[in-house]
């Protein structure tokens, strides 16, 4: 072998090594993700491409990620109504092998709705009308008998019970059992009840001691009101303070598709717009009252409570959003980036994730999609698309299925995670391109 030649192979060897020694210890899933050649059918910026993390699991919502690169999700609940039952589970993903996709995928527990958090050394989960508790540390892959943080949560509506939580403080969203306060079924022209005696237990954000078990809806305190549902909740980690990207009503257009009279379809399509709210203690942000109209750029009174579209008499001293999405698009998660692999530009402002709508008729579906939202203390906007080609219009994307963007998480190397829950799909979205 000539000596140059042995040089060369010593020096591939030592670099071998170093590399080999640089990775040491370190998990897999925290080395540069692999991409997919087509981004996993997604549109994204220039420098980022994507994989699909893991497939067909059964609606998979909210997700965490842990320090050794794990992945923790819940699934929610399925069936019903006619159709067979599957109770939902907690997923613990892991890519053992850095190929960027999961090699291991198990369920580790029951679970249902939207809520999961990792703090004080335990997992948290929503689990049918209560929120449990496990012992966790980083690396588990199985889990002992939960303590039962709070029970007796009330069924129907929105009851996704989704939760975040804040040292030992634990905030919870409990969504409205109604679209706009009324009565009964929704109906053409039927007044809200006023006052509004649901607002006492729903329509808010309410927070729980996170470490004392056996808790009732009675234990907990009314933070913040007037949210119809905050599925989108989130913690800036600069101040520790609670954001929401809020579901609006429905029921905007004429009958007989809509509830109301006096507005066209057009107006039903794009209103309200999805509120981006900052949430203090003792904050109204006006629902059932109010919604925000996307035309007038302001709340407005509600139809069920004499408005017209245009009077605000019962918004006085409610707070206003510090941003309005398009209406209908359905926010489902909202997330602050922290990490250093996305561009600067990516670290002052939150993703939102986007379920997608179903009730713009005439006009074509929207939302179906991660929009990023730059934020500088309450001043935002405006928004961008990030991620798109999860559906077009409600229509399957180029894989021939509907993925409906629902939960993000931020991977220990700065990746983002996008669950969809229709098609179970787990995306990881990474970036590859100059800072």
């Amino acid at each position: 072998m000539p000596a140059r030649f042995r040089q060369l192979v010593s020096l591939g060897a030592a670099l071998g090594a170093a590399v080999i020694a640089a990775h040491a210890g370190e998990p897999a899933a925290q080395r540069q993700a692999p991409c997919a050649p087509d981004n996993a059918g997604l549109t994204l910026p220039a420098g980022f491409c994507a994989i699909v993390f893991a497939d067909s699991l059964q609606a998979p919502r909210h997700m965490v990620a842990v320090p050794n690169g794990d992945v923790l999700v819940v699934g929610n609940a399925t069936g019903g109504r006619g159709s067979p039952r599957s109770p939902g589970a907690i997923y613990l993903l892991r890519d053992a092998n850095g190929d960027g996709k999961a090699d291991l995928v198990k369920k580790l527990a029951e679970a249902s709705g939207s809520g999961i958090a990792r703090a004080n050394g335990y997992l948290y989960s929503s689990w049918g009308q209560s929120i449990v508790r496990y012992p966790y540390r980083a690396g588990q892959t199985t889990l002992a008998t939960p303590d039962t943080i709070v029970t007796d949560l009330a069924t129907g509506g929105h009851s996704a019970y989704n939760f975040v939580i804040v040292g030992t403080t634990l905030y919870m969203n409990v969504g409205s059992r109604s679209n706009a306060c009324e009565p009964g079924p929704r109906t053409a022209q039927t007044p809200g009840v006023d006052p509004c005696v649901e607002l006492e237990t729903r329509a808010g954000i309410w927070a729980f001691d996170a470490n004392r078990k056996g808790q009732k809806p009675s234990d907990g305190v009314r933070f913040a009101t007037g949210i119809r549902n905050a599925v989108a909740l989130a913690v800036d980690p600069a101040d520790q303070t609670l954001w929401v990207t809020m579901h609006g009503r429905d029921g905007l257009q004429p009958p007989p598709a809509g509830l109301w009279p006096g507005h066209d379809d057009r107006y039903g399509a794009e209103n309200p717009g999805e509120q981006v709210n900052h949430v203090r203690k003792g904050d109204d942000f006006g629902w059932p009252y109010c919604y925000w109209s996307m035309d007038e750029k302001r709340l407005v009174t509600a139809p069920e409570y004499g408005g017209d579209g245009k009077k605000a008499d019962r918004c006085a001293g409610k707070k206003n959003p510090v941003y309005a999405f398009p209406g209908h698009w359905a926010p489902n998660d909202m997330l602050f980036y922290t990490g250093s692999q996305f561009p600067a530009e990516y670290r002052a402002g939150a993703f939102v994730a986007f379920h997608g709508s179903w009730n713009r008729a005439p006009l074509p579906q929207q939302g179906f999609r991660v929009a990023f939202l730059p934020l500088q203390g309450e001043r935002a906007g405006p928004h961008r698309d990030f991620a798109t080609g999860f559906s077009h219009d409600g229509m399957p994307g180029s894989d021939g299925r509907i993925h409906r963007p629902t939960g993000l998480a931020q991977g220990t190397d700065g990746s983002l995670y996008v669950s969809d829950d229709v098609s179970g799909t787990i995306y990881r979205i990474s970036y590859h391109g100059s800072r």
